[in-house]
């Protein structure tokens, strides 16, 4: 069975990081499945009474959360083999999940979707996960709302509720991922045919639908801004696999430019991250391209350059905190601008504490002056991708970074202090 999530506010913060920099990465490193998309992938599960098998699913913090998450509807959740999880949702029990497990992360907001489209009935708090800003859900409750369900908040909790789901046509004012997911979910199981407009082109959410597809539904158009989902009376189980996860393959891409070294980074999808590929070449970056590996050289001088975090297919913006890593090293002046979440540059400040020269202008631009030194100091991980961003320039600076509040980072990332140093570099977990 996969272990409970350390919860304990005490054990999270005493793991750390301990990085001496100045090691040039050089090999091969293995991509681990995608969280985020896992996440939908065991969403999509409880539509089901049947057994569903999700390979290459990551050992992360954020899948044993969600674990718990569905555990405590009456779903079965366990690893039938290195990587493969079973989970069974034939005796669910509950319609709402405790509001202190739905709080660890945004992804847990999909059950919502998912027992809406199997019973009829959800109850779910908002959503959790990093402090990175609004995650306004009119998007999803709109969404509930027009496939015929009456929705209401009670205390905590949102509450949603429908004799019967019919399909709908429905406009999406932003490309929000976790609102197209969960309209997906609870359309599959509507009467008629349900239009979502201007709806996210993530991945994610084509990985979501080719598994629904696979236990019966019937969706076309996912990857592009218009879904439809032509509902059906029941689905089965399935097999599924779970796509690569390209944050990960991203931060890889990027450790390897930062410190000047030459990774092959295999298992991922080129195609999933044209738009980092096309930065990285723009800053100077050199790098390869195969089927399912891209090859990364650091070259130096780097070169100053303009970054936008956008919706896919534009850069991820959880990639967004780690090339403001690598421009501190780019000669020249450098803008980063988030288009995604209004508060996602805390990261600066923890930056700015190893003698990067970066200044913000309101919440969501960051100038960045360079190339500059770093030096080796005691930072603090405020979330998930601010922590890699931490990492990546640890991995460059003069003498020993100490990050505390790794558990942020052990959310998404599998075993990344194990992977960096087959690489060459010298990370040391401290418990």
């Amino acid at each position: 069975m996969i272990p409970p999530p350390v919860t304990d506010q005490r054990e999270k913060t005493s793991s750390r990081f301990l990085i001496d920099g100045r090691r040039a990465l050089r090999g091969v490193v293995e991509v681990s499945g995608s969280k985020n998309a896992a996440l939908g992938a065991m969403a999509a599960a409880l539509l089901t009474a049947e057994d569903c098998y999700i390979e290459n699913v990551p050992d992360i913090g954020d899948v044993r959360f969600m674990s718990d998450v569905l555990r405590s509807l009456g779903a079965q959740v366990e690893w039938a083999a290195p990587g493969v999880l079973r989970i069974n949702a034939a005796r669910l029990h509950d319609f709402a999940p405790p509001s202190d497990l739905v709080s660890n992360l945004r992804g847990s907001f999909l059950v919502m979707g998912a027992l809406l489209g199997r019973s009829g009935q959800a109850a779910c708090a908002p959503p959790g996960g990093d402090v990175i800003g609004q995650r306004p859900i009119d998007v999803h409750l709109k969404g509930f709302e027009m496939l015929g369900a009456r929705v209401w908040r009670e205390e905590e909790k949102f509450v949603a509720e429908a004799r019967e789901l019919r399909g709908a046509r429905i406009f999406l004012d932003y490309p929000s991922v976790l609102g197209t997911q969960n309209l997906v979910l609870a359309a599959v199981r509507a009467r008629g045919r349900t239009t979502i407009i201007n709806a996210a082109c993530e991945p994610e959410v084509s990985a979501l639908a080719e598994m629904l597809n696979r236990m019966g539904a019937r969706i076309r158009g996912a990857g592009t801004h218009t879904i439809e989902v032509e509902g059906v009376d029941e689905l089965r189980g399935a097999v599924h696999r779970n796509i690569p996860d390209r944050i990960e393959a991203g931060t890889f891409a990027i450790a390897a430019a930062i410190t000047g070294g030459e990774v092959e980074v295999r298992g991922l999808r080129p195609d999933h991250l044209c738009s980092l590929v096309q930065k990285l070449r723009e800053a100077g970056v050199q790098v390869e391209e195969g089927e399912s590996w891209l090859r990364v050289r650091g070259e130096r001088p780097l070169r100053a350059i303009t970054v936008q975090a956008l919706p896919y297919p534009g850069l991820a913006t959880d990639l967004q905190a780690p090339m403001a890593a690598l421009l501190t090293q780019a000669e020249g002046v450098s803008y980063v601008h988030e288009r995604v979440f209004d508060n996602r540059l805390l990261y600066v400040a923890e930056l700015r504490k190893m003698g990067a020269e970066v200044v913000t202008t309101g919440t969501t631009t960051a100038i960045i002056t360079g190339p500059t030194p770093l030096l080796g100091t005691r930072v603090r991980a405020l979330d998930v991708r601010a922590g890699a961003a931490l990492i990546l320039a640890g991995l460059v600076a003069h003498g020993r970074t100490e990050i505390t509040d790794i558990y942020h980072v052990d959310r998404g990332y599998e075993r990344i202090d194990e992977k960096l140093n087959a690489l060459g570099a010298h990370v040391e977990r401290v418990d």
